[in-house]
C-alpha cells in the first residue's frame, strides 16, 4: 500500500517549500531521529557537523499588503504630503512633452532653393527638384519673390554649394540648413531621428531594470544629472555626427526620467485614483506638445530652443531633497528599516498621530526590521506561468498601437495632399496633436465604464476595423470608381481614405497608451520597473518605424500596413486572456501578480456557477501528487469523495 510505505519512508505527505524555496527536513520536528555521534574520517578524527540554520519564516501578511493597510494608515490620497509628491510628479510632464516633440521642430525638413551667383555678383535662385518629396509632410510652398520656379528640374541641381532655406516650423535656423542635409545627405536627417527613439528604447529597458534593484529615486536624480550634461551639449554640436550621437544619450535619459515619475505615479495612488493621476500627466504632456510651435517661434534657433527645452530639468536636481524613495518599494523589497524611516517621515508631513495605527502596522514592522532585503530581477518571470503571458500581451499590444499609428498619419497626410485639405506645417501638427488629445479624454469614461481590459479590447476593434476597411474597401471602391456607369469618383475614395485614418489614429494611440498603464498595474512592485521598461521599448520600437520607412522613401508601406492589420485580429483574441486590474490592489511581489486571474468579461448572472475563480477562491493544489499516491489504497470502485461508483 502506498501509504504503509510513506509511514515506513517516515513521511505522510510531500513537504511544501517555504518562502525562500528550502524544503523543510522531512519527518517534521517530532519525528526526528536522536542526534547519534559524529562520524569519523579514516584517521579516526571526529568530524564535527556544521549547523544548518532554519529557514526564514514567512514575512508579515499585514506588511505585505500596502494598499489595504499601510496606504490607510498614511491617509491614502488624502495626505497632504501625498497629494503633494503626486504634484511633482505632474510637473515634469510639460517638459517631457517638450523633449518628445522636439523632433518635429530641430529636424523638420524645410522647402530649398540653390543659390548660385553670377558674374556680376547677383543672385538667382531654382527650385530643386525634390523640393516636394522633401517636405515633412508632403506641402510645399511657393519659392520667395524673384526666385523663378521652373516646371521641371534636373539632378545636377544637387550640386549646388549654397542653398536658400525657407524652415516652416517657427525656427530660422534648424539643423537641417545648418548643416545642409539635403539631396544626398538627406538620409542623415532619418539618423538623427534613429537616435532619438533607439536612446529611449535602450533607455527604458536598463533604467527599468536598475530602477527594480537600486530603487526609483536614484535612477531619477541621476538622469536628470546626465539629461542636463547631454542635453546642453546637444546644442554645441559641431556636425551632425556629434549631433545624433549626443541625441542618444539624450534618449537613454529621459527615458530613465519617464520609467521612474511613471512608476512612482502609480506606486503613490491608491486603487480607485490610478488612472486618473496617470491621465492628468498624459493632458499635461499633451500640453507640452501644443505649445511647442509656439516655444520654437519665440527662440527662432535650434541651438536656443534645445537648452530652453533642457534647462527646466535643473530644477528637478532639487528633487534630492524633497523626493523620497517610492516607500511601497521598499515595503515589497523588505527594507523595512528605511520604510520606518519613511513612514514617520509621513506622519510628520501629514501631522498625524502614530496612535492611529489601527491595525499595528508600525509594531510589525517593529518585529521584521531586522530582516534582509530581498530584490527581484525582471528576468524572474521567465519562470512564471501567467505573469510572462499578461506582459507579453500588452508589449504586442504597446507595439502594434504605435506602429500601425504611423500608416494611419501617413494616408491621412498623403490623401489630405492630393485633396488640397491643408498645406500648412502648423495644421498637420495640430491635427496630429488634436486627435491625441480626443483619444486621451475619450479613454477616460470608457476605461471608467469598461475597465481596463474592455477598453483596450474595445479600442483593439476599432482599430482593426478601420485598418481592415482602409486596406479593403477603398480598394474596392477604386474598382468601383474606375467603371463609367459607378457615379463614383476618386476624391470619394480619399475622404473615406481620411476618415478611417483619423479613427486608427484616434483609436491606435488609445491601444498604446492604456497598454503601457495596464502592465504597470499588473506587474508586480518589486519588477515593475523592468515590466514598464519591457512596454515603453515595445511602444518605441513601435515608434522606429516611422523614420525607417521614411528611409526607405516608403518601400513597402502597403506590406508594413498588412503586417501590424494582422497583428491587430491577433491582439484582440489575446485581450480576453489578460486578468482585470480595475479597483485591484497592486501586486506586490511574484506570487500576487500570478494571482491575478482573467475573469469573465461580461458578470454571471445572480445564480449561475462561474466558470473561473476569483482571487478569493483560488486554493493550494500543490498536494495533487500526493492525492494521487494515496489514492493508490482506495478501491477502484470508491470516488475520491467516498462514494461507490456504479
Amino acid at each position: 500500500m502506498a501509504i504503509d510505505r510513506r509511514r515506513e519512508s517516515g513521511g505522510g505527505s510531500r513537504p511544501l517549500p517555504e518562502e525562500n524555496g528550502s524544503v523543510p527536513r522531512a519527518g517534521g520536528e517530532g519525528a526526528a531521529a536522536p542526534p547519534g555521534p559524529p562520524p569519523a574520517n579514516a584517521a579516526g578524527v571526529e568530524i564535527q557537523a556544521v549547523p544548518v540554520p532554519p529557514p526564514a519564516a514567512a514575512c508579515s501578511p499585514l506588511l505585505l499588503d500596502y494598499d489595504g493597510s499601510v496606504l490607510p494608515f498614511l491617509g491614502g490620497l488624502g495626505g497632504r504630503y501625498q497629494r503633494t509628491l503626486v504634484l511633482l510628479t505632474w510637473v515634469p510632464a510639460l517638459v517631457i512633452g517638450f523633449s518628445k516633440f522636439s523632433d518635429s521642430f530641430l529636424l523638420d525638413q524645410p522647402d530649398f532653393w540653390c543659390r548660385e551667383a553670377d558674374g556680376q555678383g547677383n543672385w538667382s535662385g531654382t527650385l530643386a527638384p525634390i523640393h516636394a518629396n522633401h517636405s515633412g509632410n508632403g506641402s510645399s510652398f511657393p519659392p520667395p519673390p524673384g526666385l523663378p520656379t521652373p516646371a521641371t528640374g534636373n539632378a545636377s541641381e544637387c550640386g549646388c554649394r549654397e542653398w536658400h532655406y525657407r524652415i516652416r516650423a517657427g525656427l530660422v535656423q534648424n539643423v537641417v540648413s545648418k548643416w545642409d542635409l539635403v539631396c544626398d545627405s538627406a538620409w542623415k536627417v532619418h539618423i538623427a531621428k534613429f537616435s532619438l527613439l533607439v536612446g529611449l528604447i535602450f533607455g527604458h529597458l536598463i533604467t527599468g531594470c536598475i530602477a527594480d534593484w537600486v530603487g526609483r529615486r536614484p535612477v531619477l536624480l541621476f538622469s536628470v544629472i546626465f539629461i542636463l550634461i547631454f542635453g546642453l551639449t546637444v546644442a554645441l554640436s559641431v556636425n551632425v555626427t556629434m549631433f545624433s550621437t549626443l541625441r542618444f544619450f539624450e534618449g537613454f535619459c529621459l527615458a530613465g526620467i519617464v520609467l521612474s515619475l511613471y512608476a512612482l505615479r502609480i506606486e503613490l495612488c491608491p486603487p480607485g485614483h490610478r488612472f486618473m493621476i496617470t491621465m492628468v500627466a498624459s493632458f499635461i504632456e499633451m500640453a507640452g506638445q501644443f505649445l511647442m510651435p509656439g516655444l520654437a517661434a519665440l527662440c527662432r534657433d535650434w541651438q536656443v530652443l534645445q537648452a530652453v527645452i533642457i534647462c527646466p530639468f535643473l530644477l528637478m536636481l532639487l528633487y534630492w531633497v524633497i523626493f523620497p524613495e517610492s516607500l511601497r518599494w521598499l515595503m515589497a523589497t523588505q527594507q523595512f528599516e528605511a520604510s520606518k524611516e519613511l513612514i514617520l517621515q509621513f506622519t510628520h508631513k501629514n501631522r498625524m498621530n502614530t496612535e492611529s495605527d489601527i491595525k499595528g502596522v508600525v509594531p510589525e514592522l517593529e518585529k521584521e526590521i531586522t530582516r534582509r532585503p530581498k530584490k527581484v530581477c525582471i528576468v524572474k518571470v521567465v519562470g512564471t506561468r501567467n505573469l510572462w503571458k499578461n506582459i507579453v500581451v500588452l508589449c504586442v499590444n504597446s507595439l502594434t498601437g504605435y506602429g500601425i499609428h504611423h500608416c494611419f498619419a501617413k494616408s491621412m497626410m498623403g490623401h489630405e495632399a492630393k485633396m488640397a485639405i491643408t498645406h500648412n506645417f502648423y495644421a498637420d501638427y495640430y491635427t496630429m496633436a488634436g486627435i491625441a488629445l480626443a483619444s486621451c479624454l475619450a479613454m477616460c469614461p470608457v476605461v471608467g465604464f469598461l475597465g481596463r481590459r474592455g477598453g483596450l479590447l474595445l479600442f483593439m476593434i476599432l482599430t482593426a476595423l478601420a485598418s481592415l476597411l482602409q486596406l479593403g474597401l477603398l480598394n474596392l471602391i477604386g474598382k468601383y470608381s474606375q467603371l463609367p456607369d459607378s457615379g463614383m469618383s476618386d476624391s470619394v475614395k480619399d475622404k473615406f481614405s481620411v476618415a478611417f485614418s483619423i479613427v486608427g489614429m484616434f483609436s491606435s494611440h488609445a491601444v498604446g497608451s492604456l497598454s503601457v498603464f495596464f502592465c504597470a498595474e499588473i506587474t508586480p512592485t518589486v519588477i515593475r520597473g523592468g515590466g514598464l521598461g519591457l512596454v515603453l521599448a515595445s511602444a518605441g520600437f513601435g515608434r522606429l518605424t516611422a523614420p525607417i520607412m521614411e528611409l526607405h522613401n516608403q518601400k513597402g508601406y502597403f506590406l508594413h500596413h498588412v503586417i501590424f492589420a494582422c497583428c491587430t485580429l491577433i491582439c484582440i483574441i489575446c485581450i480576453l486572456l489578460l486578468p482585470e486590474s480595475k479597483n485591484q490592489n497592486l501586486p506586490e511581489n511574484i506570487p500576487d501578480g500570478e494571482h491575478y486571474t482573467r475573469q469573465p468579461l461580461l458578470p454571471h448572472k445572480k445564480g449561475e456557477q462561474p466558470l473561473l475563480l476569483t482571487n478569493s477562491e483560488l486554493k493550494d493544489y500543490s498536494g495533487l501528487h500526493d492525492s494521487a499516491a494515496v489514492s493508490d489504497g482506495i478501491p477502484e470502485n470508491t470516488t475520491a469523495n467516498g462514494m461507490k461508483s456504479m
